[in-house]
């Protein structure tokens, strides 16, 4: 999903002329891990460096890996994006200042992955048409989480263009503002009052999506999506362990947030046909809408980016073989 949007943030930037291959250019990125790995390996194929800013809360195999791929990696303390140690913000002024220093050869390049509007027409051009190919153009919802925006706004825009009645629905993890965005236009979650928090940023053990500012690339979408679902911590764990048990997918956080689909039905791609949906917010939509609906929803993160957080917490399986669908929507 992440190497879409980022071959063409190069893409564009070179036909700028704010990139050169192998000419020492280095892009700097604020990432919680799937963006910066699929940035890292672009980037070294294609003769250019990466960096990638990071907050040092998540979990230490995306360090590792990105480390694998040749990025240099700065982890950075959780911070408010209105502070200038926001991980997004440090990534920002690295990269101004890889530009303004003579000494060093090659400029810097901010991808700016939030805000970079080519992020959503990525999707647009992309995800969208993938999507409605798969499906032959019969869909009735599409479930997605939103990190940058850029998927689910691609996506939306693309398919309300062919498809007036279809259901665009957020799936949107706890202490996360999106889900308030949608529903009522404001920016903001109980959880973010004075004195509340756990943690700067989206406070949740969901990686990769749930936001608490407006970004140009969520913006871009929000009158397309028609509605927001609320997934708690405990149903993402759960929902984990239930796709490992019932159907052998080993999911990350945001997936488990997102998706997930009945056996039974075939699979095309990434893309599943959703006859009795397994999904924490995708089951939502499906029992809303009632028999005989397709959902499509996307598996966006494996499990082994997350074993030392997520799945630490969600535990190993062992021989459970009888959870119930309802015990996962009603986890607490």
């Amino acid at each position: 999903m992440q190497e879409k949007r980022i071959k063409v943030f190069r893409s564009q930037a070179e036909q700028r002329g704010a990139l050169q291959p192998h000419s020492g250019d280095t892009i700097f990125e604020g990432s919680v891990g799937s963006t910066g790995i699929s940035l890292a390996t672009l980037c070294r194929a294609r003769g250019y460096r990466a960096h990638i800013c990071m907050p040092d809360d998540q979990s230490v195999e995306k360090y590792d890996l990105l480390e694998k791929l040749g990025a240099e990696v700065s982890r950075v303390r959780p911070a408010p994006i209105v502070d200038p140690n926001h991980f997004v913000n440090v990534a920002a002024s690295l990269a101004e200042q890889r530009s303004e220093d003579p000494t060093i050869a090659g400029r810097g390049y901010f991808a700016d992955q939030f805000n970079n509007e080519a992020n959503w027409q990525a999707h647009y051009d992309g995800t969208g048409p993938e999507i409605f190919r798969q499906t032959g153009g019969r869909l009735d919802a599409f479930v997605a989480g939103a990190g940058t925006g850029g998927t689910i706004t691609g996506v939306a825009r693309y398919v309300k263009s062919r498809l007036a009645s279809i259901q665009v629905v957020l799936a949107d993890p706890e202490g996360s503002g999106l889900f308030n965005r949608v529903k009522y236009g404001v920016m903001f979650d109980p959880k973010e009052k004075e004195g509340s928090r756990r943690r700067h940023q989206v406070d949740t053990i969901v990686d990769g999506i749930g936001l608490n500012r407006v970004a140009a690339n969520f913006e871009a979408g929000r009158p397309w999506i028609d509605d927001a679902i609320r997934v708690s911590d405990a149903q993402a764990l759960a929902m984990a362990r239930w796709l490992v048990e019932k159907d052998g997918i080993f999911a990350g956080s945001s997936s488990c947030v997102n998706c997930e689909s009945d056996p039974r039905a075939g699979a095309c791609g990434f893309v599943r046909e959703l006859t009795e949906t397994k999904g924490v917010a995708a089951v939502q939509v499906a029992r809303r809408l009632g028999p005989g609906h397709r959902i499509v929803t996307i598996l966006c993160d494996s499990g082994s980016r997350h074993l030392s957080k997520f799945w630490a917490s969600a535990g190993n399986v062992h021989g459970q073989t009888d959870m119930t669908l309802e015990a996962v929507l009603t986890a607490q």
